[in-house]
């Protein structure tokens, strides 16, 4: 599907790269754990591509922390701050100077800032009926009170049809383009495509250029896609977490969305959760709903390291890298093991990564995939991964031309092992490999 008769967002050539505050403080980011993040992500990951700095839900909450704590034992707060026209501003608990200094910070390091914003209106303004700025209108003109989402108490949808509520997504997106964002990461949208229309208009009429995020993969469907294409990214998958179950997510959600793609237009599989994850929910915070199994919230799970194993990383990465995903990752980066930072600054990933051209599937039989990426400008060249989607090792032996490889190939020149950085041999045409269990072989073809 292509858009024809409405204006597209700005385009980019290749899927954003950045990190996101989700995965580590969930709805908990606060000045004190994000400023040492960026600082990290300038120095470790700017080089590399990534540019994004995303502060997730929560930024407006304002918790009641407990003495001594820097974390909530609840996953998200009672109260939130606004400003005078129900718009959330930054709380005073976690950003007692406000959120510019960080934009500020951000931008000085050559990098980009994201936000992100819970689809309608605030509860508390439609409590207290606040003004919309410029409109004569009022919040209770434009809220649909019947219209709550079901993971975040935070807010009600906005009737878009009512007189005012075009006036109030654009103030909304005025006020982040005041303050320098580059990025909106719209959260609880994509079931809900007149709402979507309403922030690109106002994107479109804001004066500064911001990309677009549409989450969650949950509500995604195909119908609306033509709607979602208006935007930079959609999520495809719920959330990810570090776990075997998701690594299927992701290749469900990669073959299900194929005949969808859109240059330009990047089908997101959510965020990397490498390295030291949930920061915000230590073992030892056990309130009622510290860890009561519904990751839509402020995550999953309690502080720890990712629970994948190394061969299944190595497959969760290279999935990225073929499917064209935004990269984005989720682990606190002062914290992180060396070994995540290695396979998200892999220079061959990155490479088929910001390719810009979401792999096909070419081959799949007794557990075994294999997705194909050309390269955009080499005739002759690309990706391949060949994954193992099952718990138990495998033997595969396959001629080149299974493979979607040629004549030149079948002596092994021409490939190169991307997770071992050496030539990949092949002979007589016959490609030989063991995977293990949830393993891949990652080749770079020329």
């Amino acid at each position: 599907m292509i858009l024809s008769d409405k204006k597209l967002a700005q385009r980019t050539a290749a899927p954003p790269m950045g990190w996101n505050s989700y995965d580590s403080y969930g709805c908990s980011a606060s000045e004190r754990t994000l400023l040492p993040n960026l600082e990290m992500m300038a120095q470790r990951l700017k080089p590399f591509g990534y540019e994004y700095f995303v502060v997730d839900n929560g930024w407006f909450a304002e918790y009641e922390l407990e003495p001594g704590q820097m974390y909530p034992r609840v996953k998200h707060a009672m109260d939130t701050r606004l400003d005078e026209y129900g718009r959330y501003i930054p709380s005073a608990c976690y950003f007692p100077n406000g959120l510019q200094s960080i934009i500020d910070r951000t931008h000085e390091l050559g990098l980009k800032f994201g936000i992100h914003f819970m689809r309608g209106i605030s509860r508390k303004a439609v409590e207290l009926n606040t003004p919309i700025k410029g409109t004569s209108y009022r919040a209770r003109d434009i809220a649909n009170t019947s219209d709550t989402c079901k993971w975040c108490h935070y807010n009600y949808g906005v009737d878009t049809k009512k007189p005012g509520a075009q006036e109030f997504y654009q103030s909304v997106v005025d006020q982040f383009a005041e303050w320098g964002v580059d990025f909106i990461k719209a959260d609880d949208i994509t079931g809900y495509p007149h709402e979507i229309e309403a922030l690109l208009l106002a994107i479109e009429r804001c004066g500064r250029p911001m990309l677009l995020s549409l989450s969650p993969g949950g509500q995604t469907v195909i119908e609306n896609m033509d709607v979602y294409q208006g935007a930079n990214l959609v999520r495809t998958t719920r959330d990810v977490w570090d776990n075997r179950h998701d690594l299927e997510q992701a290749f469900v959600a990669w073959e299900k969305y194929d005949s969808v793609r859109v240059s330009g237009f990047w089908l997101d599989l959510d965020m990397i959760p490498f390295g030291h994850l949930q920061l915000w929910n230590p073992r030892s915070n056990r309130s009622a709903e510290a860890d009561d199994g519904n990751e839509e919230l402020s995550g999953k799970g309690f502080e720890r390291m990712s629970g994948l194993t190394r061969d299944q990383k190595y497959t969760f990465i290279t999935i990225r890298a073929l499917a064209t995903s935004p990269l984005f990752m989720g682990g606190d980066l002062p914290t992180s093991d060396e070994f995540s930072f290695e396979l998200i600054t892999n220079r061959d990933m990155i490479d088929c990564n910001q390719n810009g051209i979401m792999g096909s599937l070419i081959y799949r039989e007794n557990g075994i995939d294999i997705w194909m990426t050309p390269h955009k400008d080499l005739n002759g060249a690309g990706w391949l991964g060949i994954f193992n989607r099952m718990e138990k090792r495998k033997e595969l032996r396959l001629p080149i031309t299974r493979l979607g490889l040629t004549e030149r190939h079948r002596d092994g020149t021409g490939l190169t092992d991307i997770w071992n950085d050496v030539p990949f041999a092949i002979k007589d045409g016959i490609l030989e490999v063991t995977l293990p269990a949830d393993g891949v072989l990652f080749l770079r073809y020329e």
